[in-house]
Order: C-alpha cells, then structure tokens, then sequence
C-alpha cells in the first residue's frame, strides 16, 4: 500500500515561484522513485500544472489573492469551504508536508494535523524578509517570532534549504529533532551548458557589438530588488537587460531602451536565456538561496547577488559575484560601480563558466535531494490513533 502525503503550499507551480518549483519537483520525484501517493493543496489562483504524474492529485482550494494583487505580497487567503476541505483531506494522509510555516493554508494545515495526530514535516525556505514599509517588516518579523516559532518548534521535522536561515530560526526555536539542511536541487537535464541560446536579434546585435547581456529572472515584485534593477538598468545603457518573469511591477513601464522584458519562459526556453547572458543579476533579499541562482549556475552563467544570498550557500560563494544590498539608489550606484569594473579590470566572466557550471553538477542533484525527503518521510513515526473525523 502506498504511504500517502498531503502536501501544502501557497500557489501550484503555475505560479512560477520558486517555493511552489521546488514543491513540484519533490512531489513528482517522490511519486515516481519512492511510491508515495501525493495529494497537494493549494490555491486556485493559477491554473493548474498539467506536468505532473497520476499518482499526484492536485486539489485546487478557493482563496483570496488580494494581499498579492494590491500589495505584492503573496498570502492568499482560504475559504471557509477549503478549511473544511483540508480538514477532511489531512486524517487520511501518513505525513504532512508544508513548504514554509507562515503562509494561510499552512498554518491551518498544521493545527489540522496536529489535532489528528498526523506528523508534520516543514521546509523553510526563506527568513527575514526586510520589506520597505515598516508596518510589512514589523508584521512579518511577529509573524516569525510567534506563529513561525510555534509551527517549526512543533513540527516532527523542519528542514531548512540554507544554513543561513537555518541559523536565523534556531536562535529562538526549540526543535523537537535535529533540523535538517537539504538544499534543493537542479534538473541538469534541462539546466546544462550544452544546449541552444536564445534566438533573439537583440541578443545577437548586443553580442556583436561588445555590449554585454545581463539577465534577471524572477517574480517582478519589491524583495526581488526592482527599484535597484531599474537604477543599474538607467546607470549602464549600454548594456542590455533582460527581465523575465511577471508580477505587480511592470518594468516595461520603466521606457528604458535597453530594458527588454520577456514572458511566459520556463524550463528549456529559459535555459536558452541563461545560456545566453554574461551574467544573472539578482539584487533580492529575504529569500534564502533563491532557485534560479542554481538553475543559472547550472548552465554555466556566473551570478550577482547580495551578501545575505551568498550566505545561503557558503560553498559556492567564491564563484559568485558578491556585493552588499542597501538602500535602492545607493545599492544601484555601488552595483553598477562593480559591474563596470569588471570590464575595466579585464575580468573574463566567460572564464567563471566552467567551474560555475561544474560546481552545480557536483553539488545539486535532485535524485539525492528527492532520496534525503524519502528519509526523513520515513523515518517520521505512524499517525497515532488520536483522529477526530469530520462526521
């Protein structure tokens, strides 16, 4: 018979975030090298992955996604019918999984099964996040200290995706085991150095001219780092800057010339564009170790992030281009200073690609990041006979 998991998350994997990527990659690898049978939750504000195996059930919840729409932040908010809904879904499953503690669904997700006996095991992906109303910062740093320490102090099993934020939490958690670092992996087999470039006319004429191709991927929201992109985008014209993914900020809005904004690329159509850039450039803070700096290691592209990215992954660091996030127009003006100094000095961002694309072949796999989860799911005790059943 196969073990059953029910697995909570704030968006599918439509909705291109990396929390619901990695969310997706782990249930489809579950179900097909370890047997498990995956029901997972969430809203139904995107449509749903139609990449998935039969043996994951994706149960779309109602929910109110205004919180993102009006403020870019994403927390949507269940019904009282999808309460009810997961209420009735968690006393049949051998494990809870939630990716993040925080978020609406997850929370009560947690109280479900702990009212059930369920075991639960929650992976935390992001820390702090330094928002730049105070109200967000205040609110989120509470949400932390309270609802987050109850949820990962409880859980049968967290697992952190950084040390950093692993560090971060464990000043004020009291965990009921050891935390686990598991860092996630990559699909090297859509993420490698050996494939095709974009096939864009302005990538060409920009590679024929000497200018050089920078590349952000991501949600085009404020943690992000938009407001910096936009000033490196205005302080370095002459390089072109390519953007893609969407999101509440549009930076087409920005009428920058050399700004181009690309949509809708996801897997192989953006490994083309990792492949085709000289550097990703991403000035984002409060993610842990974002996805995407993986993806694009993984293709041979060297990267730019800030000081608190490098730190979720310390081992890599050396190949990575590191410098400090500020305030947005200091931080602009200091990143645009180091990227114009690495033509000035002559340093060859072509000649990082080799060790950065081989570090992430030997350090990210997703067969043993998928067989480490099936450990741990394992190793979690049986449901205890405690269950109260909706009647």
């Amino acid at each position: 018979m196969r073990q059953r998991l029910v697995l909570v998350t704030h968006y599918f994997s439509t909705h291109r975030g990396g929390v619901e990527k990695v969310a997706a990659e782990l249930a489809h690898r579950l179900t097909e090298a370890n047997g498990w049978e995956v029901k997972w939750l969430a809203s139904d504000s995107d449509p749903l992955p139609l990449d998935l195996p039969a043996a994951v059930n994706l149960l779309p919840m109602s929910a109110w996604n205004v919180t993102e729409r009006r403020l870019g932040v994403p927390w949507p908010i269940w019904s009282f019918g999808a309460l009810r809904r997961l209420w009735r879904e968690i006393p049949h499953a051998n494990v809870v999984h939630l990716h993040e503690a925080l978020y609406f669904g997850n929370a009560f997700a947690a109280l479900f099964a702990w009212l059930h006996g369920i075991p639960i095991i929650v992976t935390q992906h992001v820390g702090t996040i330094p928002y730049r109303s105070r109200l967000l910062r205040f609110i989120h740093a509470l949400a932390n200290r309270t609802l987050g320490q109850l949820l990962l102090s409880t859980a049968q099993q967290v697992v952190f995706i950084s040390p950093a934020v692993c560090e971060e939490f464990s000043r004020f958690c009291n965990y009921r085991s050891p935390p686990s670092y598991i860092p996630n992996g990559v699909d090297t087999a859509v993420f490698s150095p050996h494939g095709p470039v974009a096939d864009d006319p302005e990538i060409v004429a920009t590679r024929k001219s000497g200018r050089r191709v920078f590349l952000f991927v991501g949600r085009f929201v404020e943690k992000k780092g938009l407001r910096t992109l936009h000033g490196l985008a205005s302080l370095l014209p002459d390089d072109l800057w390519l953007l893609a993914g969407h999101g509440p900020i549009d930076p087409a809005l920005w009428k920058l010339p050399n700004v181009r904004v690309v949509r809708g690329q996801s897997g192989a159509g953006l490994a083309d564009y990792f492949r085709a850039a000289d550097l990703l450039v991403l000035p984002s803070v409060g993610e842990g170790f974002p996805l995407v700096v993986q993806e694009a290691m993984a293709c041979g592209t060297p990267v730019m992030v800030g000081t608190e990215t490098a730190a979720g992954c310390p081992d890599a660091r050396s190949l990575m281009i590191v410098e400090g996030i500020g305030p947005d127009d200091a931080s602009a003006t200091r990143w645009a200073r180091r990227l114009a100094g690495l033509r000035a000095d002559g340093e060859d961002l072509a000649g990082l690609r080799p060790a950065v694309a081989r570090f992430a072949r030997e350090n990210w796999s997703w067969t043993r990041t998928s067989a480490r989860y099936a450990e741990l799911l394992a190793s979690l005790p049986v449901p205890s006979a405690r269950k109260n059943r909706w009647p």
